[in-house]
């Protein structure tokens, strides 16, 4: 059992929605009025440039304009560039073919000039000394054509009239600037919200944007059921009664029954909320519509809710059908709670995702299911019935649900015959349905790299190592280290075999794995949902056994007993304060710690007591763990051959089995894991 979405890529995508006839004939009338509007400008822009043209007059070479200048019969010209316009007194002595007597204007393209600098001081303001400067420049650089450019400049200063422009656009040019962009922007735009007005019914880039990303997994062979979901019982049957309203609703509205609109699993991650879900759809034989709550919040205000529009009318004119929204808490999180109020885009996705459930008619056949790990911080509007109106509880499995897991899981894993279900699922307590996958695959990898052909019961134990206690670290130990780390895990060790209360030893060893130097690993042999004070104490002595022994042997304390400290502390303060276990404090529940603002929730004191009051609760928790400090040294005093031998035992193997301590210590105290008070 894993909670992972869907593994066919093929079906990665919702169908769009049903489109109308009219959608083909509306984009091809689009594209006719593009073409008239390309043809519009086209023709405007060639009438510009003839226009301009014939108002610039006659094309004529530069030497017909040198000989006119020659005899003074230029009255004016007009630096645009490289392009010089003008204007004769009289019609050329030589005119162009294209010439009449009452076209005086002019144009013609000069050489290039090396200073542009200098040539713009010219036309500003020439005088006899720039224009010899210009002119000795021009013939020391190019005395053929440069030179009588500059000189040409020179004999314009003192007979014509002249004037410059920085810019070498032309008129058609500038039309095509000031004139086609700004249409191409606005014709751009206009298609494009023609088209968009209704995001949903139409494509283009923002279309496509605002669509939902749903993945569509329509029935098939190779679906899935109820029979692929080991345990969650309760879980299964609650989700029978929605597949039986998407085969036959009829029977329900018939006696006035509404099925639930809305199914939320909430649980641990890994239980298997999307597996259910998908085993919902494959036992209905409906489609399945499967999304992340992420998927929904996007950078753009108003996207998020267009998606949840267009999923919610995929769905309707698919239906019957689910809807799977995974980690809805994404979306879902408290309106207007947290520092600095909400945030707009998600809260628009929210809105409108209470408003498409609410809005369901009672003929439409859409179930949602969502699934969550935080349902504290969801909206309450979203829980509330008529929307999310039956919660069911994934949870870890007990025993002989992890058993029925390990079973699936195995199923393609050829296992050697010493490999022992009922003891697997028993060493397995706490682990989720995906926990208990990767049991499988870590053990199924280590037979792969001793290279064996079926995997065995080492393989399955090297497995649960790893992933309870971590691998093991290339970390060597001086001999003071190893000594110290011995005795700490012996304390521990002794302790968890003579107290009743604690879950049975099941390794011990020094060898460095994960973040610890040494690891005393138990292993519960039944599944508690609620314990006592008297086993509680018992942990806590059991905890404070490494420190107790390290100060019996060493005669002082060491460093390595942080983490067994701050968990001894955690306890015990939730004994006083959460579980009314302090005759002085009394049976009240304090709050130690504000929700975090962020999460959705509002900030609260972090107090709600008064100094007395937490000065009492300190003093509270500081005697639990001193007595059980003093109890845990009492007993390891009284058994020190006992602590020797295993300190010993590991210094000399690193690592002891429960069947190696029971040689050592004989039988351990018969376990008792539960006290009745007589009547």
């Amino acid at each position: 059992m894993t909670d992972q979405g869907p593994h066919d890529p093929e079906q990665s995508r919702a169908p769009e929605p049903g489109r109308t006839s009219t959608e083909e004939p509306e984009r091809r009338g689009s594209g006719r009025i593009w073409i008239l509007l390309l043809i519009a400008v086209g023709v405007m822009l060639v009438w510009s440039w003839q226009r301009s043209s014939s108002e610039l007059g006659v094309n004529i070479d530069y030497s017909v304009f040198r000989d006119e200048l020659e005899i003074f019969n230029i009255r004016e010209v007009h630096f645009t560039g490289e392009v010089l316009t003008g204007e004769f007194r009289f019609p050329p002595q030589d005119p162009p073919d294209s010439f009449s007597a009452d076209k005086l204007r002019f144009n013609t393209v000069l050489p290039p000039v090396p200073d542009e600098k200098l040539l713009e001081d010219l036309r500003r303001s020439p005088t006899d000394a720039q224009v010899e400067l210009a002119m000795r420049q021009a013939f020391e650089e190019d005395p053929d054509e440069l030179g009588r450019r500059m000189k040409l400049i020179g004999q314009l200063t003192s007979t014509v009239k002249v004037t410059a422009a920085k810019t070498s656009i032309g008129l058609g040019t500038q039309l095509a600037v000031w004139l086609l962009i700004p249409l191409l922007f606005l014709g751009g735009f206009w298609f494009l919200m023609r088209r968009n007005a209704d995001p949903l019914g139409g494509g283009g880039m923002i279309g496509k944007f605002a669509r939902s990303p749903a993945r569509k997994f329509e029935p098939s062979e190779r679906q899935t059921t109820f029979e692929d979901v080991a345990a969650l019982e309760q879980a299964k049957g609650e989700l029978e009664e929605v597949v039986e309203f998407l085969k036959s609703p009829e029977r329900f509205r018939r006696l006035g029954a509404e099925i639930p609109k809305g199914v939320l699993l909430k649980g641990p991650p890994g239980t298997g909320k999307t597996l259910l879900s998908r085993a919902t759809a494959g036992e209905a034989g409906v489609p399945f519509y499967s999304i992340n709550g992420s998927e929904f919040i996007q950078m753009f205000v108003g996207v998020g809710a267009s998606r949840v529009r267009d999923l919610f009318r995929t769905a309707r004119e698919h239906s019957p059908c689910i809807l799977f929204i995974d980690e809805i808490d994404a979306v879902g999180r408290m309106r207007g709670a947290g520092l600095g109020g909400g945030h707009d885009e998600r809260e628009q996705t929210l809105n409108q995702i209470l408003s498409e459930m609410d809005g369901f008619d009672d003929s439409s056949s859409v179930i949602v299911l969502a699934a969550t790990n935080r349902p504290d911080v969801l909206d309450s509007a979203l829980l509330r019935p008529g929307r999310f109106d039956r919660h069911i509880t994934v949870d870890r499995p007990p025993r002989e649900g992890r058993l029925a897991i390990l079973k699936v899981h195995c199923r393609k894993v050829p296992l050697a015959d010493d490999v022992d279900f009922q003891s697997l699922a028993g060493a397995t307590v706490g682990f989720s349905g995906a926990g208990l996958k990767n049991l499988v695959n870590e053990a199924a990898l280590s037979a792969a790299r001793a290279d064996r052909s079926r995997v065995m019961r080492e393989d399955f134990e090297y497995a649960h190592d790893r992933v309870l206690i971590g691998p093991k670290r290339e970390e060597i130990l001086n001999d003071d280290e190893r000594e110290r780390t011995a005795f700490h895990e012996a304390g521990h060790a002794l302790l968890a075999w003579m107290l009743p209360e604690v879950d049975p030893v099941h390794k011990v060893t020094i060898i460095p794995r994960g973040p610890a130097l040494g690891v005393t690993q138990l292993l519960p042999e039944e599944d508690l949902y609620h314990v006592g004070e008297s086993r509680l104490h018992a942990q806590l002595v059991m905890l404070l056994g490494g420190r107790s022994a390290e100060k019996i042997v060493f005669d002082e304390f060491g460093a390595g007993a942080e983490d067994d400290l701050t968990r001894a502390t955690s306890m015990a303060r939730r004994m006083v304060g959460h579980w009314g276990m302090s005759e002085t404090v009394g049976p009240v529940a304090f709050h130690f710690g504000g929700d975090h603002p962020f999460l959705g929730k509002e900030l609260q004191d972090q107090r709600e007591f008064s100094e007395e009051t937490a000065h009492v609760i300190d003093m509270e928790v500081r005697q639990f763990l001193e007595t059980a400090s003093q109890r845990a040294g009492d007993l390891l005093v009284e058994n020190r051959r006992q602590l020797d031998d295993i300190a010993q035992a590991l210094l000399e193997r690193e690592e002891l089995t429960r069947d190696d301590l029971r040689e050592l210590l004989g039988e351990p105290v018969p376990r008792c894991s539960r006290r009745r008070s007589e009547s």
